[in-house]
């Protein structure tokens, strides 16, 4: 078992009843299907509500790093908090007493280890932050979901996700100010039976990622005259989450089965939003294995509300990838586990092959008794797949066995 990476404490007064509802959201969605595939304690959700005898009293406290975890618990490497700031937490902490106490505590905590405990308070009431020492105490921080959801095609549970999604990925990768980038993938040119005009579905992805807190890179518009085109795409697309608009032809577009080899083998997220109309004369074997959602028209233009959920779907697989590169760094001395590769994605051929190019050029392609062992997130792959990449080991010369697994497959053979 590995010591925790992420624990999320989403704290409400008992007296804003809401409260409760919003911390449901966010623990049906951290312990959800996008992050269920990790090894046990990625990442948990925890609330903090209810005194020990009434709303008076203040919640248990939060295992900050330094506060020292109860039981001899390993601390979690990441404590983010989530303060809803609502009016009776408001006039609980004017008034003083525990609940002062305990929400300073936060803000201290949040001071003393800076690199380590992040806060993301969640307006609930305008004025619960508004000239009140709830305020000064919290009112600094940037709130997940400040912003009204666009009606009819985001949600306000959707906003508050991807807005905590999206803050915890940047905070965990040490530049909690530098945004998460969408590299939009796309190609111009459209069939004739494409379901809507493919420039549309571009300009709408676009305003719609300009809703959101994301940052797009559009290569008509973001590279600069003069630059090397070649060089800034590749450079862009390894370094981003990709966002592959997939109409009717773009498989057979060059470029953009560069982009997605080159974000693949740099192991970043790529999600497809599938806008085929009529269909596809050839897919590309460059462009699958990796998420999927639709993006269809109501008849007259694109939905809207499709590119958001492929947009919360983006920023989920992101947080995702922080994480196990996270539980790797935590694993290298576990040798018990014995893993050559730990895949952020499910491998495949494309990055199959440009593991072993790199761990041959570097010497660490090591065996455990003439294993390779792949551990690589839950779902786990099909019998056929491991066998067609067994094949590459063999024809590639390489003289072990391959052993690809899921962390609930590693659980299940006891380590």
């Amino acid at each position: 078992m590995l010591p925790p990476v992420l624990e999320i404490y989403v704290v409400w007064h008992p007296g804003d009843g809401a409260g409760r509802a919003i911390a449901d959201e966010f623990i049906h969605h951290f312990r959800g299907t996008a992050f269920t595939g990790l090894i046990g304690g990625a990442i948990e959700v925890f609330v903090r509500s209810e005194g020990w005898r009434s709303s008076v009293d203040s919640p248990r406290p939060i295992p900050v790093p330094g506060a020292g975890p109860p039981n001899n618990l390993p601390e979690a490497e990441f404590v983010a908090i989530v303060p809803i700031l609502g009016n009776e937490c408001a006039t609980a902490v004017e008034n003083g007493g525990p609940w002062r106490a305990y929400i300073e505590a936060i803000a201290d905590a949040r001071k003393s280890h800076p690199e380590r405990v992040g806060v993301f308070p969640y307006r609930l009431d305008a004025g619960a932050a508004s000239g009140t020492f709830l305020g000064n105490l919290l009112g600094g921080y940037q709130a997940v979901g400040a912003v009204a959801p666009e009606p009819i095609h985001d949600t306000a549970a959707g906003l508050r996700c991807r807005d905590l999604s999206q803050g915890l990925t940047q905070f965990m990768s040490g530049d909690p100010n530098a945004r998460l980038t969408a590299f939009i993938s796309h190609t111009k040119r459209s069939a004739a039976v494409d379901m809507g005009d493919v420039n549309d579905l571009i300009s709408i992805v676009r305003s719609v990622i300009r809703a959101t807190r994301l940052q797009e890179f559009f290569d008509a518009s973001d590279l600069q005259p003069g630059t090397d085109w070649s060089h800034e795409l590749h450079e862009k697309a390894g370094t981003s989450a990709l966002l592959a608009l997939r109409t009717d032809l773009y498989p057979t577009r060059e470029w953009c089965q560069k982009e997605v080899l080159i974000a693949k083998r740099a192991g970043m997220p790529v999600i497809i939003l599938d806008g085929i109309g009529y269909g596809e004369e050839r897919g590309s074997f460059l462009m699958d294995h990796v998420p999927r959602a639709p993006v269809r028209t109501d008849g007259t233009e694109w939905r809207r509300g499709d590119v958001y959920r492929g947009l919360n779907l983006l920023v989920d697989e992101c947080l995702k990838r922080e994480l196990w590169n996270r539980q790797h760094q935590l694993a290298k001395d576990r040798h018990d586990l014995a893993v050559s590769w730990w895949a952020p994605h499910a491998p495949e051929p494309i990055t199959l092959i440009e593991w072993l190019g790199t761990a041959g050029a570097t010497g660490q392609l090591s065996t455990n008794g003439g294993t390779v062992r792949v551990l690589h997130p839950d779902p786990p792959l099909g019998p056929d797949e491991r066998t067609v990449l067994q094949q590459i080991l063999e024809f590639g010369r390489v003289g072990a066995k391959l052993d690809v697994m899921t962390p609930r497959q590693l659980a299940a053979r006891g380590g």
